[in-house]
């Protein structure tokens, strides 16, 4: 908390202490649905958020929230006061601070450093967002897959996770069937080592 306040102005820094509120939640907790109104919007302090996108029967992970850093969807849509067209959730137990969105006008037009710290996150989400439609257009899927699993490993700090078929195929916007069939190859290869929802990343 510390560490993010310090880069902003002491007087922005005060009026988020005193305006914005510290929360805790555990591990795969919805925080916003899509079209939901946008109230606040989450700082992470320490945990992890993703935030995906759905059409139809379909799932894809859109990018990562890590500590100090925000969603930069639930900023637009809180800004101009639109729908959500994300739904985000939270990936393991998580602290956030929750900035009212009611408050994000009167910020920017005060401070211009609180919207560089927004602008940055934007730079950053959108570099993702082409890597993410680059990999769906031209990469294998067991490329994709493992890309996928290496930056989970990355982020839980762990060559080992946890989590279904079924919950790699919603973040890759695919099915269970397809991912079941690729992990077997990735096995075969010797890449991971399965065991149940198990999987465990022999290469990094």
């Amino acid at each position: 908390m510390k560490d993010l306040l310090s880069s902003l102005p002491a007087a922005l820094g005060r009026e988020l202490m005193d305006r914005c509120e510290r929360r805790s939640f555990p591990a795969k907790v919805e925080l916003l649905r899509e079209g939901q109104y946008v109230q606040a919007i989450p700082i992470v302090l320490k945990g992890l958020i993703k935030v995906c996108t759905r059409y139809e029967d379909r799932e894809l992970l859109l990018y990562y929230i890590e500590p100090e850093e925000s969603c930069i969807m639930s900023f637009w849509a809180g800004f101009s006061e639109e729908p959500s067209r994300v739904f985000a959730l939270t990936e393991e137990d998580s602290e956030l601070l929750m900035v009212p969105a009611a408050g994000l006008q009167g910020w920017l037009r005060e401070y211009p450093a609180f919207g560089s710290l927004f602008f940055q996150q934007y730079a950053k989400r959108y570099s993702e967002l082409l890597d993410t439609i680059h990999h769906i257009l031209f990469s294998q899927l067991d490329v994709r897959l493992y890309q996928h699993l290496l930056k989970k490993a990355r982020l839980h700090k762990s060559g080992l996770i946890s989590m279904s078929h079924q919950q790699l195929a919603d973040e890759l916007g695919t099915v269970r069937e397809v991912i079941s069939r690729t992990l077997k190859k990735l096995e075969l290869e010797g890449m991971v080592k399965q065991s149940g929802h198990r999987i465990e990343l022999l290469k990094m």
